[in-house]
């Protein structure tokens, strides 16, 4: 059988975030019958070499659609910039009648669409209505884009997140102090402002036996600013984005990871603290509730309810029986996720649009 070709879109190995986590996994973990030649539209830096980056990627594109170099074009999308640059490489694909999987990890898209001008919605509706297949990470954001973007039902496929899952966790019994662990984006849409204060707010008694460590790109400073006026300096620690290896020992150590998120896609940093069988605290957006069962598998708060996040954490800290239960029910949840049945799924999406 002959190999799929890929061409696959998306932001530049090099930055960070959830989309960038995703290419890697495929791009690590594909087996030899998928060749996937990654193409970036969108690299760090300034305005100039971003328009320059994605010029050079249309031309990449081009070549490889006149080459025969591809079977399939598979492009991430998120919103904003990334919406606009992607409805032209999805017509791109089209005018050549090579079939386009768009990937949609957006997390607030919705957001984003509904302050559009009409005239934009309707050019994004149309273009992004001339992909083949339209991937989405929840149930419901497949209702979601059919409802406003006006897709058909047969052309959206809901494909969720996929993490690795480590074959052996820590067994967390007996922790003199919770460890409460914040991975993403610092800044409002993910709560992690939120977040210190919420941890701010707990007792003395419980805060003496509890930290928090947050590990990302964004607003630092400003959490750093925050930290130190609500004297937390001793309890919170606010580390730059961390790499892989760096990552899985915070997750090792952690025993509680927390994302209190205002909009999300579906995260990949829950996820992978799921598979570490880490209780969870987080909110019911986006498709996280498709994964999260309050009070099964982690507890869920309101967006922005900086009491009931704060009750969750003492819940958590004095209720050691409570994170085991929750961690070990969350390890199982994700299984399912495993990055082998992703790609089998991903193979079968391809396979079906090139047939």
């Amino acid at each position: 059988m002959n190999s799929i070709k890929v061409t696959m879109l998306g932001e530049s190995l090099e930055r960070q975030g959830g989309i960038v986590s995703v290419q890697k996994l495929i791009l690590e973990e594909t087996t030899s019958d998928i060749q996937i030649k990654h193409i970036a539209t969108l690299p760090n830096g300034s305005t100039v070499h971003k328009v320059l980056v994605f010029l050079q990627a249309i031309s990449l594109l081009f070549w490889n659609l006149l080459n025969r170099k591809a079977d399939v074009i598979h492009i991430h999308v998120s919103s904003r910039g990334s919406a606009f640059r992607h409805s032209i490489t999805t017509l791109i694909g089209w005018l050549f009648q090579k079939p386009v999987i768009i990937h949609a990890h957006s997390s607030d898209f919705h957001v984003f669409y509904s302050k559009l001008p009409q005239l934009l919605k309707q050019w994004l509706s149309w273009s992004f209505g001339k992909s083949t297949r339209f991937i989405v990470l929840s149930d419901s954001w497949k209702k979601y884009y059919i409802e406003n973007l006006g897709l058909n039902l047969e052309q959206v496929i809901v494909l969720p997140n996929s993490v690795r899952i480590p074959p052996e966790v820590p067994h967390r019994i007996d922790s003199k102090q919770i460890f409460f662990l914040f991975l993403g984006r610092i800044g409002e849409r993910k709560g992690a402002f939120d977040l210190i204060k919420a941890f701010a707010s707990i007792p003395a008694v419980e805060q003496s036996r509890a930290k928090l460590v947050m590990a990302g790109d964004g607003d630092v400073e400003q959490a750093r600013s925050l930290i130190q006026s609500l004297n937390l300096v001793e309890y919170i620690t606010v580390l730059d984005w961390v790499n892989q290896e760096e990552r899985d020992d915070l997750l090792t150590k952690a025993d509680v990871f927390v994302l209190p998120s205002y909009n999300e896609g579906l995260p990949m940093a829950l996820l992978e603290a799921m598979s570490w069988g880490l209780a969870v605290i987080t909110t019911a957006v986006g498709g996280i509730p498709e994964v999260v069962t309050h009070d099964q598998n982690g507890l869920l708060v309101n967006p922005g309810n900086i009491q009931q996040l704060s009750e969750a954490m003492k819940s958590l800290i004095a209720d050691e029986n409570l994170r085991m239960s929750l961690g070990n029910n969350a390890r199982v949840r994700v299984k399912n996720l495993d990055i082998n049945s992703y790609l089998t799924s991903l193979r079968g999406i391809y396979t079906a649009v090139i047939n």
